[in-house]
């Protein structure tokens, strides 16, 4: 396959040269780019210079791929990479990109993406476009979503990041989708989804709360926390009103710490521990985004036995409700809780949760479908 060039949309995509050797190797020390995508670590001047003058070329001349340095048309300055990583004898190619660090925030990558996509079905005639990344990176997803990629759910990675998680995203783009140039196209700043996409794919935030004369903290869950988790999950007010696992093991704590931080990076949930002021463990809150509604989350929390009766969960179900509704943008947070957990429905009332009824079979409790309590908060409650 010959290489080509492309003008689009303000950029200038063509085919690696040697020269570009010294600015691909200073693009990839960036910490983003050897987090997410598959550079060697170290990123040494060799692997730039083998990328751009074998790599490349021999994926041209083959016809297994096409890889474009994207650039400003009338500087030539280096913005970023984007090309086919893979194409197949069935017409399916798959799609990679990264950004400089001097070029982000100017939408060249989607401007890209585009380009590529429009050139791989015009031109090669392909009938569908791949995309995948590692779960947790959003910036990535954004620009897929905005390149008109549909989302179509997760994978298991044959070959995840040392530090990653075992799951990716994975996407696709069919001819007549992708969105004309110079368009906003689905995601636009501002939107929902780009929101999202700048909360959960930064790390999670530190969240406070005022109890009495104390301040609390929610942040993620530690190593420290463990022990204290175990106690309040073998704790038989615990085990009646919650579905924890019974008898429940450290290796249970284990498994939702990890949990919580793969909720986190797929924005699904924001898990936290309650830390009260000497940073001791408190109780559990998390606020998990509904998969059919996002503007739909509801709560769940426990309290340990020690803390229990000190205003500390009212406090932290304030302080993570207001955020969810502020950061998140949702319209409504919701609290279910087994008819006559009499402890959970004054915490949710305190906060200022309307009580909206009873659902009859509304939960499932260790084997069983029982009754239960419905409260909700809107976003206009707290204004």
């Amino acid at each position: 396959m010959e290489p080509v060039e492309i003008i689009e949309d303000g950029l200038l995509l063509r085919p690696w040269r040697g020269t570009d050797a010294d600015a691909v190797h200073r693009a990839c020390q960036d910490r983003d780019i050897q987090r997410w995508t598959t550079v060697p670590r170290p990123y040494l001047p060799e692997h730039a210079h083998g990328f751009v003058t074998d790599l490349s070329r021999r994926a041209w001349a083959e016809g297994t791929g096409a890889p474009f340095a994207v650039c400003d048309p009338a500087s030539g300055d280096l913005l970023g990479s984007c090309g086919l990583v893979t194409i197949d004898g069935d017409g399916d190619g798959e799609i990679g990109y990264w950004t400089a660090p001097w070029a982000r925030g100017r939408g060249v990558t989607v401007r890209a993406v585009r380009a590529v996509a429009r050139w791989s079905f015009d031109t090669l005639g392909l009938r569908r476009l791949l995309w995948q990344a590692e779960v947790g990176n959003h910036a990535s997803r954004l620009v897929a979503l905005r390149a008109g990629f549909r989302i179509d759910g997760r994978l298991r990675l044959a070959d995840p990041a040392p530090e990653g998680r075992a799951d990716g995203w994975i996407g696709s783009l069919l001819p007549g989708e992708v969105p004309a140039a110079g368009s906003t196209g689905p995601a636009a700043t501002g939107t929902l989804a780009a929101r999202r996409a700048a909360v959960f794919g930064r790390p999670q935030p530190t969240l406070f709360a005022t109890a009495g004369a104390g301040e609390l903290r929610l942040r993620p869950m530690e190593e420290q926390d463990l022990d204290a988790v175990v106690e309040t999950c073998r704790n038989p007010e615990t085990i009646r009103w919650t579905t924890v696992p019974d008898p429940y093991e450290h290796a249970d704590a284990q498994w939702y710490q990890g949990f919580s931080r793969d909720a986190w990076a797929r924005g699904d949930a924001a898990c936290y521990v309650i830390a009260d002021p000497d940073d001791r463990y408190a109780g559990s809150i998390d606020l998990r985004v509904s998969p059919a509604d996002p503007l739909l989350a509801d709560v769940g929390f426990m309290t340990a036995p020690a803390a229990r009766g000190r205003g500390y969960m009212p406090a932290a179900l304030a302080a993570l409700s207001a955020w969810g509704f502020t950061t998140l943008g949702l319209a409504r947070i919701e609290w279910k809780a087994n008819v006559g957990n009499n402890a959970s429905r004054r915490v949710a009332e305190k906060v200022g949760f309307a009580f909206e009824g009873t659902a009859r079979g509304g939960l499932q409790h260790r084997g069983e479908r029982i009754d239960a309590w419905v409260a909700a908060l809107l976003a206009e409650d707290l204004t």
